[in-house]
C-alpha cells in the first residue's frame, strides 16, 4: 500500500483543514469525487497536469485507511 503521508497534508490554513495533495489546493475529496463521477486517472492528470498517478493513488490510500479506522472505532 502506498504511504499517503508522502503526498497528503492537512493544514488548517489551507482548504479549511481538509486533507490536500501537498503543494496544491486540490483536496482528497476533490480527487475522490472525480473518480466517483467516472473520471479515469488519466482524465484527471490531463485536466490537472500538476498531479501524478502516485498522488491520486495516495488519495485512495488515505480514504481506505480512514475508512478502516472508522470501522474499528465503531
Amino acid at each position: 500500500m502506498i504511504d499517503y503521508r508522502k503526498y497528503i497534508v492537512i493544514d488548517k490554513e489551507r482548504r479549511f483543514g481538509a486533507p490536500i495533495i501537498s503543494g496544491t489546493r486540490i483536496s482528497v475529496s476533490d480527487v475522490l469525487n472525480w473518480l466517483a463521477n467516472g473520471m479515469s486517472v488519466n482524465d484527471i492528470i490531463e485536466d490537472f497536469p500538476e498531479l501524478s498517478k502516485e498522488e491520486i493513488n495516495a488519495c485512495l490510500s488515505f480514504a481506505a485507511q480512514r475508512e478502516s479506522r472508522t470501522r474499528v472505532a465503531s
